[in-house]
């Protein structure tokens, strides 16, 4: 039996899905404006074109450029997160997965939304209100971070010098990704670091074992 008109015809979508789609298309254009104009030029205006989406629009849904970022902030702190999770079923366990744990923190520390989010932290040096914002989202990227250490390191996480261990290899990352920022994607120098810092930070787990 062929299939009626009403068959062929794409199903409408409802508006929850369309203002879902276009908070969607604003929030990932404004994760491309950070990372291509920097915090400063990017605009209202350069995202909506980016988006493709009408300036009225915009306005509708986020009605100034604070209010669009704060809700950057959080797109990006759950892409972050996502990114974490989804890759954590195929780390090992045990002392054979801790060089996976420090690949897989300094991945998380590259690409796009890395880029974006460190755009957000150099303007929040100077805008209280963004920074209120990054202080609250960072703690549960933190707190995926240490889930990832915990299912890696089992019961290990419960050595008092965890923490500061913990503490330790993310502030050595984020470190060299600066360095990184700085100098170029490509830059072998930065390679060479992040060798020898994943070297120590491999030899201070492991040592604890």
């Amino acid at each position: 039996m062929p299939p009626t008109d009403a068959a062929r015809k794409p199903r409408r979508r409802t508006q929850a899905e369309r203002r879902a789609a276009t908070q969607a298309a604003l929030l990932e254009a404004t994760v491309d404006c950070l990372v291509d104009y920097g915090y400063v030029n990017t605009t209202t205006t350069k995202i909506a074109q980016r988006a493709g989406v009408s300036r009225g629009a915009q306005v509708h849904h986020f009605p100034t450029k604070a209010s669009l970022v704060a809700e950057a902030v959080r797109y990006l702190a759950d892409r972050r997160t996502e990114q974490l999770a989804e890759r954590l079923p195929s780390l090992r366990t045990g002392d054979e997965g801790i060089a996976d744990m420090l690949d897989l923190l300094w991945e998380a520390h590259s690409g796009k939304v890395f880029d974006a989010t460190l755009e957000l932290w150099v303007a929040a040096r100077t805008d209280d209100e963004l920074r209120d914002h990054l202080a609250r989202l960072e703690r549960d990227v933190t707190a995926t971070m240490w889930e990832l250490g915990q299912g890696v390191l089992g019961d290990r996480v419960k050595d008092p010098r965890f923490r500061d261990d913990m503490d330790f290899t993310l502030a050595t990352i984020r470190g060299v990704a600066l360095l990184r920022a700085a100098s170029g994607e490509k830059s072998r120098a930065v390679e060479r670091r992040w060798q020898a810092a994943r070297e120590r930070l491999l030899a201070m787990f492991t040592a604890q074992a």
